[in-house]
């Protein structure tokens, strides 16, 4: 089936937006990207799922119902081992949506102060969607291994990147360039897959 040559980021969030525009930009796909910042009127999604698919789903669903147009949306966040998973799908929301990611990342780091680098295991989980307006969806997920580090480091990227350290790089994530980051990253790699699906839908 073919669809109206626009590809719709549904994402409120500014910098994740501008992260995907940019991944998605370097497939070469024959699409207009086009973000929610050009449908003011559309409604805000409540992420009241339980886990990162079922909110990147209902993000995705709901734009491309609300624009007919087709529709990619992604949740994701940070799982520590040593706290049991969290703060997992609560990431953003993490000590209340409206605290500062320096904020979460110093408390973070004050939970882990006495934990050794073997348990000090975490990783970033990504789920991406698209969805199309006669009910079409596609699903793909990503996954990065690292360690919560021992301070903030690095100016690149966003949320939890400063205290995600790559031990095989011996780098935190917001200190890779982004071209280098979306090959490693969660996002970088769920996407990798949801471009596999959105060359065929406009095909």
């Amino acid at each position: 089936m073919t669809h109206a040559r626009k590809l719709l980021i549904a994402s409120t969030n500014r910098k994740k937006t501008a992260e995907m525009a940019q991944i998605l930009s370097a497939a070469d796909l024959p699409v207009e990207i086009v973000t929610l910042a050009e449908y003011p009127d559309a409604p805000e999604v409540q992420e009241t799922g339980a886990t990162f698919m079922e909110n990147a789903r209902l993000k995705a669903t709901r734009a491309a119902a609300h624009t007919g147009l087709v529709s990619i949306a992604d949740d994701g966040g940070l799982a520590i081992d040593a706290l049991g998973g969290a703060p997992g799908v609560q990431s953003h929301r993490f000590l209340g949506a409206d605290t500062s990611f320096p904020v979460k990342m110093t408390h973070i780091i004050e939970l882990l102060k006495d934990k050794t680098d073997a348990v000090r295991t975490c990783r970033f989980h990504c789920a991406v969607v698209i969805a199309t307006p006669d009910g079409q969806v596609f699903e793909s997920e990503g996954t990065c291994e690292g360690q919560i580090a021992r301070v903030m480091r690095g100016t690149y990227g966003f949320g939890y990147d400063p205290i995600f350290l790559l031990p095989q790089l011996g780098k935190h994530m917001a200190e890779i360039p982004p071209e280098t980051k979306h090959t490693i990253s969660h996002r970088g790699k769920a996407l990798a897959s949801a471009i596999v699906h959105l060359r065929r839908l406009f095909a």
